[in-house]
C-alpha cells in the first residue's frame, strides 16, 4: 500500500478503519495517522470526512463495475444481462456465482463497505437506508426482473419472479455474512453455494429458451 499515491492510501485506510470501528467513531486525524501523514496534509486531498466516505463509495462502485466488465456482464441492468444468462449453462452459472462471491468477500472495498454498513445500520439512519438499498432492494430488484424475463423467454419455470429472487439471493447473502464473521468457513460456504445454485437451477430451469 505504501507504493500507492497518497490520495489512494487515504481511501484504503479510511475504508479499513470505517469497517473496523464504524463511520462516526473514526476521525480525520486517525485516518491521517494510519496513512502516515498529518491532518493538514490530508485536507489537501479531501475537505472533510464525508468527502472521504463519498470517495470510498465511488471507489467501491468503480471496482464492482470493473469486475462485472471482466465477467462480460453489466450487473446492474437486467435488460442488458438477460441474453448473457439465457446462454449460460448450469456449470457456467455456478462458476459465475463463485466468482461474484469471491469478489464481495475478498475485494477490500466491497468487504469493508459491507462491514461498515453492518456496524452502522442501527446507529445511522442514512447508512441503514444505504444498507437496505445496497444489499436487499437493488439485488432483489435486479434478479426479480432478470427472472421475469427468463420466464418469458421460456428458460425458467413460470413462477413469482420476486419470490424466486428472494430464494436465490437470501442464502448467498447469508453465506457472505457468515464468512465475514468466520473466515475459516469459506470453503464450506463455497460448497454450499455450489449446491444451492445446482438445486435452484434444478427447480426452475426448463432448458433452452424458446423464441417465437
Amino acid at each position: 500500500m505504501s507504493n500507492l499515491p497518497t490520495k489512494e492510501r487515504i481511501l484504503a485506510e479510511a475504508s479499513r478503519l470505517f469497517a473496523q470501528k464504524g463511520y462516526d467513531t473514526v476521525s480525520v486525524e486517525e485516518i491521517a495517522q494510519a496513512v502516515g501523514i498529518k491532518a493538514p496534509s490530508l485536507y489537501k486531498h479531501y475537505k472533510n470526512k464525508q468527502e472521504i466516505f463519498d470517495a470510498v463509495v465511488q471507489k467501491m462502485n468503480q471496482r464492482y463495475k470493473e469486475n462485472m466488465n471482466k465477467l462480460q456482464m453489466n450487473g446492474q441492468d437486467s435488460h442488458t444481462d438477460v441474453n448473457f444468462f439465457e446462454r449460460m449453462t448450469e456449470e457456467q452459472l455456478v462458476e459465475l456465482g463463485k466468482n461474484l462471491f469471491a469478489f464481495f468477500l475478498h475485494d477490500d472495498y466491497a468487504a469493508n463497505f459491507r462491514k461498515l454498513l453492518t456496524i452502522e445500520q442501527f446507529q445511522n439512519n442514512e447508512l441503514a437506508a444505504m444498507f437496505t438499498k445496497q444489499y436487499a432492494d437493488n439485488p432483489l430488484s435486479y434478479q426479480g426482473m432478470l427472472f421475469s424475463m427468463l420466464i418469458q423467454a421460456g428458460v425458467m419455470q413460470p413462477s413469482d419472479p420476486q419470490i424466486m429472487a428472494l430464494q436465490f439471493y437470501a442464502p448467498i447473502h447469508l453465506l457472505l455474512t457468515i464468512c465475514d464473521r468466520h473466515p475459516d468457513r469459506e470453503a464450506a460456504a463455497l460448497q454450499t453455494l455450489e449446491q444451492h445454485i445446482h438445486q435452484f437451477n434444478k427447480l426452475y430451469r426448463t432448458g433452452e429458451p424458446t423464441h417465437g
